[in-house]
């Protein structure tokens, strides 16, 4: 490993994941050819954790890793992720109305939406976990990790596999675990609340790590990142108040968007800023002095790519390709408007929705080709940039 260690931040979003894809494909492009895995270690969340750990799984070959990743997402189809037949969602719909109503027939029955038992036989095809370790081993990588979220503890986990020097932390609702990381991880991590079922690890279930996640950067930071790149699925959009008026009372539908939004959104908006506020007091603080005084804080080189237009708008676009069972469930105006449901963006894992965001995140990050050269340019310090 040369110079400071390159963190990547992948965060959570669904179907919203494939933007990250995009700039991903855009950083290989920009980097010098032949290079080896840019990141020294990768953190990821939610859908972002399944990119995160494709990508670790191939760290011998970043090239190859990035044309696997475009293959899956250029080719999803919502039938690979969740169950899309009739029978299928309404045996989960009957399923949920009978827990809220009458209670859970069986211990361990799951209660969600969807049913997402094609996704783990999609991951266990894609993704061969067994690379990981042999990357940590021959130092092509320096640590991954996965984050979820304890539904019992109320704790944000990150279960991480990394270099043997690299030690468990606890915090404040926030633990790291060392474990050997498998498709469960993943699902877990996945495992959006209420739409789909929660996995059971060790002693307790987990659901999405992007509940409860109070701090997305800091699992990096904790695996010894010295700079990080966050690659987020938030557009400046959202941010905003809409532009087109609506008086009607919410869907429920865009009401579980807003949910979504808030679990998936603003935790890692508020940790960027919190990040850079920290960066600019600590310019202002000689090194001495932090040294002297034992200073925890050290500023942290940050870059955040995020989509430049709202992700809401490019899933309305396409909502002719949701699945005639989701649609009966989810469709009304209400969710198809651009400033309706955003539950779309996130579960819309059709061919020309994926399509149009790594399409999004390609030209965002070329957008931005000087400031991820600069980013880069100490890790390829002997790879001169052109």
């Amino acid at each position: 490993m040369k110079g400071q260690r390159t963190g990547l931040i992948l965060s959570g979003g669904g179907a919203r994941a494939a933007y990250q894809v995009g700039v991903l494909k855009a950083i290989h492009e920009i980097l010098p050819r032949g290079h080896y895995n840019p990141f020294d270690i990768i953190s990821g969340t939610s859908a972002g954790a399944i990119n995160g750990i494709a990508l670790a799984s191939y760290a011998e070959d970043y090239r190859r890793g990035i044309r696997h990743l475009e293959r899956i997402w250029r080719h999803f189809s919502c039938d690979q992720i969740y169950r899309t037949d009739f029978r299928g969602m309404s045996h989960s719909l009957a399923r949920m109305g009978r827990s809220l109503i009458i209670g859970r027939g069986y211990k361990n029955d799951p209660v969600s939406l969807l049913d997402n038992t094609p996704l783990r036989q999609l991951l266990s095809e894609v993704v061969n976990f067994a690379d990981i370790q042999q990357a940590i081993k021959d130092q092509y990588l320096y640590a991954v990790a996965i984050n979820c979220s304890g539904i019992d503890s109320g704790e944000s986990t990150s279960f991480f596999e990394g270099h043997p020097e690299i030690q468990d932390w606890q915090r404040q609702r926030r633990v790291g675990v060392r474990t050997r990381l498998s498709c469960d991880h993943l699902l877990a991590s996945s495992a959006i609340p209420m739409i789909f079922p929660a996995v059971f690890l060790g002693d307790q279930y987990y659901a999405d790590g992007a509940v409860r996640q109070l701090a997305p950067i800091s699992p990096a930071l904790h695996l010894g990142a010295e700079k990080v790149m966050v690659i987020g699925v938030s557009a400046i959009a959202h941010r905003n108040k809409p532009d087109i008026p609506d008086d009607t009372y919410p869907s429920p539908a865009k009401i579980m968007g807003h949910m979504l939004n808030a679990a998936f959104l603003d935790s890692m908006e508020s940790d960027i800023e919190r990040l850079r506020r920290i960066n600019q007091t600590l310019q202002h603080i000689p090194r001495a002095v932090r040294l002297y005084d034992d200073m925890e804080l050290r500023p942290v080189q940050l870059l955040e790519i995020s989509p430049s237009i709202s992700l809401d708008i490019l899933a309305a676009e396409h909502a002719d390709e949701m699945p005639r069972a989701l649609r009966m469930v989810l469709h009304s105006r209400g969710n198809t408007r651009p400033n309706g449901s955003g539950i779309l963006s996130y579960l819309l894992f059709s061919e020309g929705y994926c399509r149009r965001l790594i399409q999004l995140g390609f030209d965002d990050a070329m957008t931005k080709r000087t400031d991820i050269r600069d980013f880069f340019r100490d890790h390829f310090d002997d790879s001169p940039l052109v």
